[in-house]
């Protein structure tokens, strides 16, 4: 077995520790526990650095505590939304953490209203500052530039009838501390300013937290300390575990687009170094354990937005509405892009409706709302959105199509003799590829699982990626086009090594693998390995083809240019073994139409 780098072979390749701390899961564990772990942290992006990702919040500021009247029609942004009431700005107020920390927050509320209001919190370290551009993809018209980095925006919400409050979170831009991602600390922040919102005599004691992307993660671990005054969280598109849906989903480190992030984000003091934990702690411990969102804590009303095609989020936020206690839950699938569907009018009126009626107790029919709404893309065609379900998963026939080396085809039959192909594991070219046909017109709507046979020739591990892409019926690929990025298709990846399955009960055509410990492989071995493919709801017609790729690399580019790829173990032969006792399958949730 491996053994995880020593600290003096990380201090050689610059990888040092800023901080020691010890990281207690009790609220996280059944059973309370307690560990020492070494925690890395690096200096981040000062008033005077240039971060990485430029749009990722405003330029750095000191600190102006004051209080302004916004008046009615201003317009902060060329082309966007003026105010359409007076508003009252108090910037750089503070909030005095249980450690004595101090955080900076701005509210924006209306300025004549009858009396107190529902507040909003925006939670994230991106920077409060204003104005603020819209994401990439958003039109300007749809947002006043008061509104956080994917956050919600002030000039829309106080209109209505709510306060926003814009946090810059612990080690953020003039915050103090250092800044950390999700987990207890981030969380207990997180209850203890939606406490101090709560308590202002402008507030009605009704507090929902919402956003996209880290707002949104963010919201997951918040709402697991069961803040008493949190009234419903509107997570828009986040993971719910770090290791498994990110910087190690599968078990193979990658890290590109966190050293992205890190390098984005601005403070005075340091951040934590999550490319450093992967490299000191490949295997799943207490650390990772406490960067997994403790779901089934989580009970109050929810408002999850999802979608099929996003890189980072799609199946933690499908777990997180599925696993989430809450008696009052609502899943929405879209099929565009999350800043997009984040800003867009028509759901920001929705989620209005949500707020309105567990915030203020407004007699809206929104409980009539169905509890689950879905996008099927159709690739080459017109997607169905607002697909309404009574629930996640939906009900869908699994039927298992069995891989056949010898024709490179997928049936519903076990060939009876086996078979294999094979690759050059490390050329980033090498793969099989498996075609067929359907035969009548069908949606994949649900999780989905690829168990594979598998043999290493000349090395003692295996780096597997798996893409499942829609073709038409000459086989070119169809892609669809989900806002300012294509959709390739589901996909999964493992590493062999890691093939261990986590005790106690899965979702059907959903394993999830411990990584605890590593079983390398030995020369001349064939393994089974249970590979969880993103889930999907997609159509397929008649006649059009769906195409299973099995490689070494990484088959899905990154959706931003020059970001590294996967740190790989490939090398040798990959071999796929099928047919006879090799019943290599794939699990597909079907619905005929």
């Amino acid at each position: 077995m491996r053994k995880s780098p020593s600290r003096e072979a990380l201090r050689r390749q610059g990888l040092g520790f800023e901080r020691e701390w010890h990281v207690d899961c009790s609220f996280w564990a059944k059973r309370p526990r307690r560990r020492r772990v070494e925690v890395r942290f690096r200096k981040a992006i000062g008033p005077e650095e240039k971060p990485a990702l430029e749009f990722l919040g405003p330029p750095f500021t000191r600190p102006m505590p004051g209080v302004e009247i916004l008046k009615k029609g201003r317009v902060f942004l060329e082309g966007g939304r003026p105010l359409a009431c007076d508003l009252l700005w108090e910037r750089d107020l503070t909030v005095t953490l249980r450690d004595g920390v101090r955080l900076y927050l701005d509210v924006f509320r209306p300025l004549e209203v009858d009396g107190p209001v529902p507040a909003i919190v925006s939670w994230s370290p991106y920077g409060k500052g204003v104005p603020q551009p819209p994401p990439p993809g958003v039109p300007t018209e749809w947002v006043s530039g008061l509104q956080k980095f994917e956050g919600p925006d002030p000039a829309y919400w106080c209109q209505h009838g709510y306060a926003v409050v814009n946090v810059d979170t612990r080690g953020a831009f003039n915050s103090e501390g250092d800044i950390h991602f999700w987990g207890p600390i981030d969380a207990q922040d997180g209850y203890e300013v939606i406490e101090w919102v709560a308590s202002q005599p402008w507030c009605n004691g009704r507090v929902a937290l919402s956003g996209n992307s880290w707002l949104a993660i963010a919201q997951w671990f918040i709402a697991a300390q069961a803040p008493p005054h949190l009234a419903a969280i509107a997570p828009w598109e986040g993971l719910t575990d770090l290791y498994r849906h990110d910087v190690l989903r599968g078990g193979i480190p990658n890290t590109g687009f966190n050293e992205l992030i890190i390098r984005s984000l601005r403070g005075h003091n340091l951040v934590e170094d999550i490319p450093a934990m992967v490299e000191q702690y490949p295997l799943f411990n207490e650390y990772w354990h406490q960067k997994a969102a403790p779901l089934e804590k989580v009970k109050v009303p929810a408002y999850v937005v999802a979608s099929w095609t996003n890189d980072l989020h799609t199946l933690g936020t499908l777990e997180g509405f599925r696993r989430i206690a809450s008696e009052h839950k609502w899943l929405r699938v879209h099929n565009t892009h999350e800043w997009h569907d984040y800003y867009h009018p028509e759901n920001v009126e929705d989620l209005r409706r949500f707020f309105d009626f567990f915030l203020k107790g407004v007699k809206n029919g929104w409980e009539e709302t169905p509890k689950v709404r879905l996008s099927i893309l159709d690739p080459g065609g017109v997607d169905r959105t607002g697909v309404e379900e009574s629930s996640w998963p939906v009900r869908a026939d699994r039927e298992r199509f069995y891989l056949d080396a010898g024709t490179k085809g997928l049936s519903r039959r076990l060939p009876p003799s086996e078979a294999f192909l094979e690759y050059k594991a490390d050329d980033g070219q090498g793969k099989a590829v498996f075609e067929m046909a359907f035969e009548e017109d069908v949606e994949v709507i649900g999780y989905i699982e690829l168990c594979l046979y598998v043999e290493s020739k000349g090395a003692d591990d295996m780096d597997l990626f798996v893409l499942l892409e829609k073709c038409d019926a000459q086989g070119n690929p169809l892609r669809h086009k989900a806002g300012i990025f294509p959709y390739f298709g589901p996909h999964g990846r493992l590493r062999v090594s890691h093939r261990e399955l986590e005790e106690g009960p899965s979702v059907e055509g959903l394993p999830v693998h411990a990584h605890r410990r590593e079983l390398p492989l030995k020369e001349g071995e064939i393994v089974s390995c249970r590979i969880p493919l993103w889930p999907t709801g997609m159509k397929w017609r008649k006649g059009e083809r769906l195409r299973l790729t099995i490689c070494g690399y990484n088959p899905v580019p990154f959706h931003l240019p020059n970001v590294p790829g996967p740190k790989l173990r490939n090398k040798g032969i990959h071999r796929v073994h099928t047919g006879g006792k090799f019943p290599s399958h794939l699990y597909l949730p079907l619905r005929r139409i």
